[in-house]
């Protein structure tokens, strides 16, 4: 009797699991939301990937607000492959449930946003790899890209402009 409760608990628990990494992904601001939603649709892009996949947590996160609406963001994040055939229709996909026999996606992307919006220009950067597969040398090329992004050169500033 104690292990078919056991049971019906893991189960329920496998149906709060992509309730809840849907609410962790509605909870991210817009700005982010909208990386991550980047980085999926050059994900499912790729002919080699047979299914969708939906956000399942955010690993780190780095912001430079520029201030007039403008904002640099870094977004460390893994993806979940799910059960859905990528044919599925994206908002269906938002009920799909997670694959536990397929290693977790490590993405990050970097880019620039005003009002929200993501900017062509810098190019955005995206990188997603499998888990098991990245290295340090990728962890260091895509934080490289953050810090060129948003490299200040020694410009005017208003601390360098004379009055006389």
């Amino acid at each position: 009797k104690m292990a078919a409760g056991l049971l019906l608990l893991v189960c329920a628990g496998g149906l709060l699991l992509p309730a809840e990494a849907q609410d962790s992904y509605n909870q991210l601001p817009t700005a982010v939301r909208a990386g991550v939603d980047l980085a999926l649709e050059q994900l499912t892009s790729h002919a080699s990937v047979k299914h969708h996949f939906r956000f399942l947590k955010s690993v780190e996160k780095k912001e430079r607000d520029e201030g007039f609406g403008v904002l640099y963001l870094y977004h460390n994040f893994h993806l979940r492959p799910t059960r859905c055939a990528k044919g599925t229709p994206a908002s269906d996909s938002r009920v799909c449930h997670f694959r536990n026999d397929r290693p977790v996606m490590d993405c990050a992307v970097c880019y620039k946003t005003v009002n929200e919006q993501i900017e062509t220009t810098p190019e955005p950067y995206v990188h997603c790899i499998q888990r098991p597969r990245l290295t340090a040398e990728m962890t260091t090329t895509r934080l490289d890209h953050w810090k060129k992004m948003t490299y200040r050169t020694g410009g005017a500033s208003i601390m360098a402009l004379s009055t006389g």
